[in-house]
């Protein structure tokens, strides 16, 4: 069972989770009209008074990306202060996840982004590890990553992760742990809802957005992280051979955080992932407020 905050933001005020509810008429609901965001937060190992949150203001300028596809004016600023105070109202004393969805709130049959009202809430839950740390065995999907030409992949558009959804369940229930999508090109995406890198000879290389990913801001940290340790980076398509091959593969996001990948189909990839566990657990200690050289992507919260 899932343990939620007790607090929510829902309607324009702040009230107890169990209050929070949408009419089943809800617009989003039927049409996928909603963007969400999510982000990490820990209390502060350091000070018993102060939580951490990691890269906020990335968080917020994406969701406010997401918004604006969905005809939505909510700037970046204003989702920050909710959060903010979402922390300050709900006191977390563990490691936790906060989820804020943007969404077409009017209750009505017609699929559109014009002349519907728009709303935005918030809730949060504790959360550990998303996904084994030890590693994770992946399928390569039979569902493929949509394109951007169909859909905007540049935000977290609710109705996309049907998709993700599909192939998730498709790899658990097949006997893996998580899945690999595939693009239209039949080059290497995204995992279901996390980005994908590879180790080759030394060199960390990750699919470009022109492969139909999502702007991962926990992929971004890690791409910033390689190339201040001296790592050569490459972003490029990706060969699904190329999985079963490398060196290491790891998967990326806020709530996988790197995640290694132990397996691909078949193929046991190697155990020792001398880059994998480098790059974690310098995003560990950033995430703890650890690194001064990252400072500035940890919000502090005094609660």
């Amino acid at each position: 069972m899932q343990n939620f905050l007790p607090i929510a933001y829902f309607e324009g005020q702040f009230r107890d989770f169990n209050d929070a509810k949408l009419s089943i008429a809800t617009h989003a609901l039927h049409y996928g009209t909603g963007a969400f965001g999510g982000l990490r937060g820990i209390p502060d190992p350091q000070n018993s008074g102060q939580v951490l949150l990691f890269r906020l203001d990335r968080h917020c300028q994406r969701l406010s990306t997401s918004a604006r596809l969905l005809n939505y004016d909510l700037p970046a600023d204003k989702i920050q202060a909710v959060l903010v105070e979402f922390v300050k109202q709900n006191r977390p004393t563990e490691s936790f996840y906060i989820r804020p969805f943007v969404y077409t709130s009017d209750l009505g049959i017609s699929p559109r982004l014009h002349k519907v009202e728009k709303n935005f809430f918030v809730y949060g839950l504790e959360l550990g590890d998303y996904l084994s740390p030890e590693g994770v065995s992946c399928r390569i999907s039979s569902w493929h990553r949509q394109e951007d030409r169909s859909l905007p992949l540049r935000g977290k558009i609710s109705g996309a992760y049907i998709t993700s959804s599909l192939a998730k369940t498709e790899a658990v229930e097949s006997g893996f742990d998580e899945a690999i999508l595939m693009n239209s090109q039949g080059k290497v995406s995204e995992a279901s809802g996390m980005n994908v890198f590879i180790v080759r000879h030394g060199k960390l290389i990750t699919p470009g957005y022109d492969q139909d990913i999502l702007e991962g801001i926990t992929r971004d940290s890690i791409l910033t992280i390689a190339r201040d340790m001296g790592i050569e980076v490459v972003e490029r398509p990706v060969d699904k051979s190329e999985l079963m091959i490398a060196d290491e593969v790891f998967l990326s996001g806020t709530a996988a955080k790197i995640t290694p990948v132990r397996q691909v189909e078949t193929y046991v990839l190697p155990s020792e992932r001398p880059v994998t566990h480098r790059l974690r657990d310098t995003l560990t200690a950033i995430t703890e407020g650890r690194e001064v050289a990252y400072q500035d992507w940890v919000f502090p919260i005094q609660i």
